[in-house]
Order: C-alpha cells, then sequence, then structure tokens
C-alpha cells in the first residue's frame, strides 16, 4: 500500500509545471465530484418533493413544530 508521504515524496520529484498540472487535476476532479454529490442530493429532495415527504413553512413553524 502507498502511503501519502510517499505519494507526497514522489510528487516532490515532478518538476514544478507538473506538480501545477497535478494539483489543477486533483482540484478539478475534487469539484467534479462535489457537483455529483450536490445533484444527487438536489434529486433525492426532488423525489421526496414529489413523494409529498417535505412540508413547507417559516423557521418559526419549524421551531414551534420542535418545541410541541
Amino acid at each position: 500500500m502507498v502511503t501519502f508521504q510517499t505519494i507526497l515524496d514522489l510528487v516532490e520529484t515532478l518538476p514544478e509545471s507538473q506538480q501545477e498540472d497535478l494539483v489543477n487535476l486533483l482540484r478539478r476532479r475534487q469539484q467534479a465530484h462535489h457537483r455529483q454529490l450536490l445533484e444527487q442530493r438536489i434529486s433525492e429532495a426532488r423525489n421526496e418533493f414529489a413523494r409529498g415527504e417535505v412540508r413547507v413553512g417559516t423557521v418559526e413553524d419549524l421551531l414551534k413544530e420542535l418545541s410541541e
């Protein structure tokens, strides 16, 4: 198994331009992953709404319900 430190050591051997490319690539992949998670959450919320599992109200309504 490759350790995190081993990866860091390997990255440090790359030329600076390749290190920057790697950072940019990892950033784009992370953004894509976050976007995918957000899309899943939106889809789940829409499905819950379509099934009538979502209630609409104000913060006051929520606080009142929680205190009951």
